[in-house]
């Protein structure tokens, strides 16, 4: 389940971002917190509840949401080497999201 709540806040990560909208701009067309989408897209909460309104201000149907997830699921993930802190590995392959105060010039 935490795979699936990674990816799905990865593709409206990614959406919302080649779009140029910023965490405040869906939180507000979508009728959802800031803090609980900022959550949503870093994999923290429960995406399903809201994911429809979150799609809705998108302008990102559904189903091509759900579509990209699926298509990232299935694509293989790098392995962490045995030496390496699976956190600190994960962070250089994939680099942390931002924080709200360093979204916010």
């Amino acid at each position: 389940m935490i795979v699936l709540r990674r990816e799905v806040g990865d593709v409206l990560r990614s959406h919302r971002q080649a779009q140029g909208r910023t965490l405040r701009e869906i939180s507000a067309s979508a009728a959802v917190s800031l803090g609980y989408l900022s959550e949503v897209e870093r994999a923290r909460r429960k995406p399903l509840g809201v994911a429809r309104s979150i799609c809705g201000a998108l302008n990102l149907p559904m189903s091509q949401m759900l579509s990209d997830v699926s298509e990232r699921a299935a694509s293989p993930r790098p392995q962490c080497p045995a030496n390496l802190q699976s956190t600190a590995y994960r962070n250089l392959v994939e680099p942390p999201p931002l924080t709200l105060s360093q979204t916010q010039t």
